[in-house]
């Protein structure tokens, strides 16, 4: 387990750049998973919509709480 002293809450540009890469992690694969949906359900938008929706909202929820570490301290 790791303890909160264990941590270094600065923020360099390598957090920065971090957090972006899940940003864009989050969406693109929301969007190629919604892709293969489409292709296999033969449903053209409807999977790269709901792909893109939950790809936006794994990248909020997992931004707030990434950003919240560096908010405690």
């Amino acid at each position: 387990m790791v303890n909160d002293e264990d941590l270094d809450p600065t923020i360099n540009a390598w957090t920065l750049v971090g957090l972006g890469s899940f940003l864009v992690g989050c969406v693109v694969a929301g969007l190629v998973i919604g892709g293969l949906v489409d292709n296999l359900a033969d449903s053209s938008p409807v999977g790269i919509l709901i792909g893109l929706s939950i790809g936006v909202v794994v990248a909020v929820v997992g931004s707030c709480v990434r950003i919240a570490t560096y908010l405690r301290r």
